[in-house]
């Protein structure tokens, strides 16, 4: 696979649930799972410890591939809004599993690192973490220019 010099901030939004359409298009082998339906159209299943871990292999696995600066951050307050104390996904372990799979495959260096932070996805604090962490991996990556053609920034 080819790797990338981009410049990358992410995290692991939404990836406590795995969204189908309404409740009649769920396969049947996943009958026995947690399910939330959020309306008529879209029913979502929280994945399990096991299912987070093998993500986090995964998306370890294209953070490899990435040689530019790259910022992971983990929000371990909860990944959705349904991820929160007192909601039907909270699950700790879960996430755990996912920072575990995550930090098991990625191979840090001084430009690929993995940023844990005890807040929520959703709380100001993890946005303004983000902001930071962007600001910090766009300095010097080059020049910004102008739609019109000889014009930059």
């Amino acid at each position: 696979m080819a790797q990338t010099q981009t410049p990358w901030v992410g995290s692991a939004g939404a990836l406590d649930m795995v969204n189908f359409s309404e409740r009649n298009s769920i396969p049947e082998r996943y009958a026995h799972r947690q399910f939330v339906e959020h309306n008529a159209q879209v029913t979502l299943m929280r994945t399990t410890p096991e299912e987070n871990y093998q993500l986090g292999v995964w998306i370890g696995n294209k953070l490899n591939l990435c040689n530019g600066p790259v910022r992971f951050i983990i929000p371990e307050g909860g990944f959705s809004a349904l991820d929160a104390p007192g909601q039907p996904f909270f699950d700790p372990n879960a996430r755990q599993a996912f920072a575990e799979g995550l930090e098991s495959t990625v191979i840090p260096t001084a430009q690929r690192q993995i940023i844990r932070t005890s807040h929520h996805i959703n709380a100001p604090e993890f946005c303004s973490l983000v902001i930071e962490q962007f600001q910090n991996v766009m300095q010097h990556q080059g020049t910004a220019y102008d739609s019109t053609p000889g014009k930059s920034l």
